[in-house]
């Protein structure tokens, strides 16, 4: 398997790239907010788009998907979970050559999120960070963004978390790391202390040297 962790820009963007190193055939995860630099990343790679991906429609994560449509493609591209396209059931997977796409449906942060496992790899958008989780807007959606972590946090240990934003200490981590380090996730047995840290974050970073 080919798997790049690519710094596009905006807020410390991550875009994904994900291909089958025997078919050579590739998905694209959130190639935005600078799709240049996944366009090059594809062309270093010597792989050929077969999927462009976005874990949730926030502009920073798909406004890079119209530099994949359209002519001059050997192949067209199929585009999931962005707007237009095929919409993905929580459960479903595809297939990329020889590697399995699964995909889990994890509201809370928008409703059309998602994240994508592949092998031992999970890509989680902004639903999960290291050492942090998405934001939410109001109680309801902290509440749901509650309970799609607790089905992440059931996966493996090894499981390795890649995020959509470049916001915790380290660029990746693992389903064991969150759940010893994370001070969201050491709250979801209680829902009252999950939704008390999301409303006094910006105090509890500052009292814990939590940049």
């Amino acid at each position: 398997m080919i798997f790049k962790q690519i710094e596009s820009g905006g807020d410390r963007n991550y875009a994904y790239l994900i291909a089958c190193e025997k078919t050579k055939e590739c998905a694209l995860v959130d190639p935005s907010p600078d799709p240049l630099m996944v366009i090059k990343a594809v062309k270093e790679e010597g792989v050929e788009i077969k999927y462009v991906i976005n874990t949730h429609s926030h502009f920073d994560h798909s406004q890079g998907n119209d530099k994949f449509r359209g002519a001059g493609r050997v192949k067209p591209v199929t585009f999931i979970n962005c707007g237009a396209g095929i919409k993905v059931r929580d459960g479903e997977s595809l297939n990329l050559g020889e590697l399995k796409l699964e995909f889990m449906h994890t509201p809370g942060h928008t409703a059309d999120s998602i994240c994508i496992k592949v092998k031992d790899k999970l890509i989680t958008g902004d639903t999960l960070f290291v050492g942090k989780v998405g934001g939410t807007y109001n109680e309801e959606d902290a509440r749901t963004e509650f309970e799609s972590l607790k089905r992440i946090m059931a996966l493996a240990s090894d499981t390795e978390v890649w995020p959509g934003h470049n916001y915790g200490v380290k660029p990746s981590s693992t389903i064991g790391f969150e759940l010893k380090n994370n001070p969201f996730i050491k709250r979801l047995g209680d829902f009252s202390e999950f939704f008390w840290l999301k409303q006094n974050w910006a105090r509890y970073k500052q009292e814990h040297g939590i940049k």
